[in-house]
């Protein structure tokens, strides 16, 4: 009998899951291996407890690119040059770093300054030119720096823009407490739904990045519907734990995509964006 015979004969036995098993428990090493490598370099190498920030691998970084293309219906090569706008900006990136630094929080965030998915949020905000951004929930606020440092860019095009940011806790958005991206920003303290609900101004461009349950997100999706502009862009923080925003662009006749990180060197496995429009 053949090599090649006895291990089809192998495969067809009962026989065939304990003589495969050492190679399965192998590669089951190997990813564990690798898991236990990245958290064992967060726990000594990091500060954060949450809104871990990391950088995407390479492959991810152009499939997000890919992504923002196809939800804002621009080239990719206009999307990979809006990228490396936001990641040559020094002065953005210095004040981040000193204004962690600063912070009373500076025990529990980290000076390096990563984007991850952010650089799509930064895209999206530069390809659509929206005159009103809402931000629901700011934490540190440094997605809050990164919209806002997309709006001056408009602006210098003469497309000006403003984001109002809603946050429940009040000593949120301290990163982006100092001009030029204060200019324009407009920080809300308080329940993110009645603040919704309070809007005057259309909206153009709306995130949910605050309370992630379901309920809430579908709250401030109804909230939202009747402050909408015409060709309005919804996004989700909250697309790889709930399905709510593809539920809403179905009902209300909107097209859906969902994008995933990868975080590159990192043990976390990354969030997403949800886009509707």
């Amino acid at each position: 009998m053949s090599v090649a015979d006895l291990r089809r004969a192998v495969a067809a036995s009962r026989f065939a899951p304990v003589a495969i098993f050492p190679k399965r428990a192998a590669r089951v090493a190997r990813h564990d291996a690798q898991v236990v490598g990245a958290s064992v370099r967060w726990l000594f190498g990091s500060r954060e407890h949450h809104n871990y920030t990391y950088e995407l691998t390479r492959r991810n970084r152009n499939h997000l690119a890919w992504y923002v293309a196809a939800v804002c219906g621009v080239p990719v090569a206009e999307v990979r040059g809006w990228f490396a706008e936001l990641e040559g900006d020094e002065q953005l990136r210095r004040h981040i770093a000193a204004a962690t630094v600063a912070s009373s929080r500076r025990g529990l965030a980290d000076r390096t300054v990563r984007y991850g998915r952010r650089l799509g949020w930064y895209a999206m905000v530069r390809a659509r030119r929206p005159a009103h951004v809402v931000e629901a929930g700011v934490d540190k606020g440094l997605g809050t720096c990164v919209l806002a440092a997309a709006l001056l860019r408009n602006a210098e095009e003469g497309h000006p823009g403003r984001l109002t940011g809603m946050d429940i806790n009040p000593a949120a958005g301290y990163l982006v407490d100092a001009a030029p991206w204060s200019g324009v920003v407009d920080l809300m303290i308080g329940d993110s739904v009645a603040a919704i609900r309070s809007l005057d101004t259309p909206v153009e461009l709306f995130l949910h990045d605050s309370d992630h349950s379901v309920a809430h997100e579908r709250a401030e999706l109804a909230a939202i519907s009747g402050k909408l502009a015409p060709g309005a862009l919804l996004l989700t923080d909250n697309v790889t734990l709930t399905d709510v925003l593809a539920r809403y662009a179905e009902t209300t006749d909107r097209r859906f995509l969902a994008f995933t990180e990868r975080p590159a060197r990192h043990w976390y496995p990354g969030d997403g964006i949800g886009a509707a429009w």
